[in-house]
């Protein structure tokens, strides 16, 4: 009926560009702070986009003998940055925290497991085992959401015959974390800065950044290696 109020309209995501948009609207200057009630907003504009190939090819940079990529999307507006991961075959992270930031995941193509971990409790110098406390499979289109308020925790491609593509939202950015030996709970600092990629016939400025934290696959005897989940 005329005059009626009307729901309201919820933003149009059909795009990796409408996504962009939509997440510096929400965010503003603020990024996601404590407010979470952004933190849902976020989540939902995260979730209400469907991933398409032809959104984020460009971005699905790998590079051949490293575990994962980490490719830059967007640096939004300083206070948070969009990041796309590709994933090698039977590939895990080390379990790892987020520098108190918010980290928010879609996957987009693959299947992955995230492994959650609580912090090590041990006194220091204490060696302790972290057990793990659960396995989320993720498929395409899935969200996770992850703080260090929650714990700690490992992302692994269980596929020993495909990448994985993710997209990874983190408020505030940050160039260091912190990883755990799983055996021990000793901790390591990590570094996660950007660099930009070079091709001759290519301005540096047009393409994606590759992060200097991606690992290269341990050259170990095979049974040493970390072996690709495959239960959940």
């Amino acid at each position: 009926p005329s005059g009626a109020s009307q729901p309201a309209a919820k933003p149009s995501v059909a795009t990796m560009h409408d996504l962009i948009a939509a997440l510096n609207a929400t965010m503003g200057d603020q990024g996601l702070g404590e407010n979470l009630d952004t933190v849902r907003k976020v989540r939902q504009l995260m979730r209400s986009y469907v991933s398409h190939s032809q959104d984020w090819a460009q971005y699905a940079v790998y590079q051949e003998g490293t575990r994962y990529t980490r490719n830059l999307v967007d640096d939004g507006n300083g206070k948070y940055n969009l990041l796309i991961l590709v994933w090698g075959e039977g590939q895990a992270s080390p379990i790892h925290d987020h520098a108190g930031s918010h980290c928010m995941m879609k996957l987009l193509s693959g299947h992955l497991d995230e492994e959650l971990y609580a912090w090590p409790d041990g006194s220091a110098g204490e060696a302790k085992t972290m057990p793990l406390r659960c396995t989320t499979p993720l498929a395409a289109n899935n969200i996770a959401y992850m703080h260090d308020k929650i714990g700690l925790h490992r992302i692994a491609n269980p596929s020993m015959s495909e990448k994985a593509v993710s997209l990874h939202l983190y408020s505030p950015p940050y160039t260091m974390c912190k990883t755990f030996d799983q055996r021990t709970g000793a901790a390591e600092t990590s570094l996660c800065a950007a660099k930009r990629l070079a091709r001759p016939d290519s301005a540096a400025c047009a393409l994606p950044a590759i992060y200097t934290c991606a690992l290269p696959v341990p050259s170990v005897p095979e049974p040493l290696q970390t072996p690709a989940i495959t239960s959940v």
